[in-house]
């Protein structure tokens, strides 16, 4: 039998609530710290209500004109230029299909399971229109129809308006929209957007005087990181962030009560990142690696919609300054998805688009990185630099990852050791041995306690009030002490202030000849789709979803970086400094690798098996010496 809840009250200054099946009084804590102590266990969702979710910002039914169908976009910024135009890009971006992406609605059948109603935080940023327009309860999704499923829309976007209002900069009737607000929000994130109640279309340009076409505005916002804060940080307004750095469930049926995205569970925190990197001071020279016109970039506009000389209408000429609207990311497999669920008279994707948007998405996982190999006595060193404005990888956490796949050849070229295997046929990735970039969430003790849930590592998003791991590389211009205030800080890593880069070490195998390593990118991890899959008890959502990762290559890895390197081997048995001469440190080095049954101590056949025969393969090298 479910839990119901059935109100509350205060006695002794604590929230006291009533769970109709137990018949009796729970204690579910008071003011910020409250959290539940009895376990919502039997598969019931926390009984969190939708007020649990509410974010300041624009609310639903309050628009004087609704958000449009994109397709009345395309008659004039659409259908001339499938290269640059703004209307092709954007129907085959993730913000075009950010409505229809199967693994949103796998995870949002999950998300609803969990607690009740947060699936409404979920729709605010994936389906802003529906969402406005009153159609996000209940949270399943199942009132959204027609233009809903256009996601992030043109209009949706072009109406947006700047929450920090700036005299005689942001446009004057701003200041009137804010004020009409029942609140203003503190910060952008997670869908706490403000949208002009009227159809004032608006962009980073002038039109002029005799632009006729449409109601316009012209906005700075436009062009300012801060309007991707939006829905590129995110937070859980369910819970609340404690002096001692732990988060603790608010009162269930409350707002959360300061609406400040840094007193909340931090989900995503791709646009603080930037905002605590060295781009945020920039421009810095990239030398143009992320396209358009610009060798100086500094937004996320400036390289996730990099300017492209083209029109961005058809009655208007070329511009040297035209936003690409393709929104570049790491997606390169969804798109495709989306193709085989729905027709394309829907989504406004064709073969073509979609390819060149997956080609675009490669191009951007190329230039986000850089390696560099070194060797270091017996050691080989993968230094991965990261390039990006953000942390690398980043945004959504769960399955996303990068990881290090490094091989050894002998001087025959056979491969003899592989460290970060992956099997494209199972998708299973050896991790013991290699180094995985990726940001894991759990669970503590006292959210275990609440939801029913075990305690540690998890995907139940709504659920995690913790980071179990994050060593996802920093970027330029990172401390600590400012990482640590955007609740950013490493997890179970460690980097110094002013570090962007991270090295791992491989022990060199005594027989190499050369090495090769690679950096992968995946979307989405075997276990995050089976536990999608696995975990949903309402509908078929997991299983299309696990139906067309089978189908499309299991969220083939994407090859960020590739480096190989000639090994020195004319002396390999020098394996421990001085190097360049052999002595007792290389023969306990060698000691050592062998008790370890290291790789690099396996020189003989039969291979696997560490014995005499490998220890005499050694003192023959030895016995040769250094040249």
């Amino acid at each position: 039998m479910p839990f119901v809840w059935m109100g509350c009250e205060m006695k002794n200054g604590v929230s006291v609530g009533r769970l109709a099946r137990a018949g009796g009084w729970v204690v579910l804590g008071g003011g910020a710290s409250a959290m539940f102590i009895v376990s919502f266990a039997g598969g019931a969702p926390v009984p969190t209500t939708v007020a649990d979710y509410f974010l300041d910002g624009t609310q639903p039914n309050t628009l004087n004109h609704p958000i449009l169908d994109a397709e009345n976009c395309a008659t004039c910024h659409g259908l001339y230029d499938e290269v640059h135009e703004p209307w092709n890009n954007w129907a085959a971006s993730m913000m075009g299909q950010s409505a229809r992406d199967p693994l949103f609605h796998a995870c949002l059948t999950i998300a609803n399971q969990d607690a009740a109603f947060s699936g409404d935080l979920c729709i605010r940023c994936h389906v802003p229109g529906g969402w406005l327009a009153g159609r996000s309860t209940p949270t399943d999704g199942s009132l959204l129809q027609g233009i809903d499923f256009q996601g992030v829309s043109c209009n949706f976007c072009h109406r947006m308006v700047d929450p920090d209002y700036k005299p005689g900069i942001s446009p004057a009737v701003d200041q009137t929209i804010l004020n009409n607000l029942a609140a203003v929000p503190p910060n952008p994130h997670t869908g706490n957007f403000v949208i002009d109640p009227d159809d004032v279309r608006r962009g980073p340009f002038d039109l002029g005087p005799n632009f006729f076409f449409h109601e316009w505005l012209q906005s700075p916002f436009h062009q300012d990181s801060a309007m991707c804060a939006t829905c590129h940080d995110v937070s859980n307004p369910v819970y609340s962030r404690q002096p001692d750095g732990s988060y603790a469930l608010n009162n269930i049926g409350q707002p959360h009560p300061t609406q400040s995205k840094y007193d909340m569970f931090p989900v995503e925190r791709t646009y603080s990142e930037w905002l605590m990197s060295d781009f945020a001071d920039g421009p810095i020279d990239m030398g143009g690696r992320f396209g358009g016109n610009k060798l100086e970039v500094s937004s996320c506009q400036d390289c996730h919609m990099p300017d492209v000389t083209a029109q961005g209408c058809r009655f208007e000429p070329e511009r040297p300054d035209m936003p690409l609207h393709a929104f570049n990311g790491g997606n390169t497999w969804v798109l495709k998805a989306i193709r085989n669920l729905y027709p394309d008279f829907e989504t406004f994707l064709t073969e073509q688009n979609v390819d060149q948007s997956i080609a675009r998405a490669v191009e951007m996982l190329e230039n986000a990185s850089d390696m560099e190999l070194t060797r270091v006595g017996s050691d080989l060193n993968v230094r991965i630099i990261n390039q990006s404005g953000h942390k690398l990888p980043t945004g959504y956490p769960e399955g996303r990852r990068m990881w290090l796949n490094v091989r050894f050849y002998d001087a025959a070229d056979n491969l003899i050791a592989e460290h970060g295997a992956y099997d494209p046929a199972t998708a299973e990735l050896t991790t013991t041995d290699t180094k995985v970039y990726e940001a894991k969430l759990g669970l503590d003790a006292a959210a275990a306690a609440a939801t029913g849930k075990p305690q540690g590592e998890s995907f139940h998003f709504v659920l995690n009030n913790m980071y179990v791991k994050d060593n996802r590389i920093p970027p330029r211009g990172f401390t600590n002490a400012e990482f640590e205030a955007i609740q950013a800080a490493p997890v179970g890593a460690s980097y110094a202030d002013g570090q962007y880069w991270d090295d791992t070490t491989y022990t060199i195998p005594a027989n190499a000849a050369r090495a090769e390593a690679r950096l992968f990118y995946q979307t989405a991890s075997k276990e995050y789709i089976e536990f999608l899959r696995d975990e949903n008890t309402t509908n078929t959502a997991g299983q299309v979803l696990y139906d067309q990762w089978e189908l499309l290559g299991k969220s083939p890895p994407v090859e960020m970086d590739f480096q190989e390197i000639t090994l020195d081997q004319s002396c390999p048995a020098d394996l421990a400094p001085p190097f360049g001469s052999l002595n007792i440190f290389d023969i306990q080095a060698y000691i050592g690798l062998y008790n370890a049954q290291d790789p690099a101590a396996d020189l003989a056949a039969p291979f696997g098996a560490w014995n005499i025969f490998d220890i005499q393969a050694y003192i023959g090298l030895y016995n040769q010496g250094c040249p």
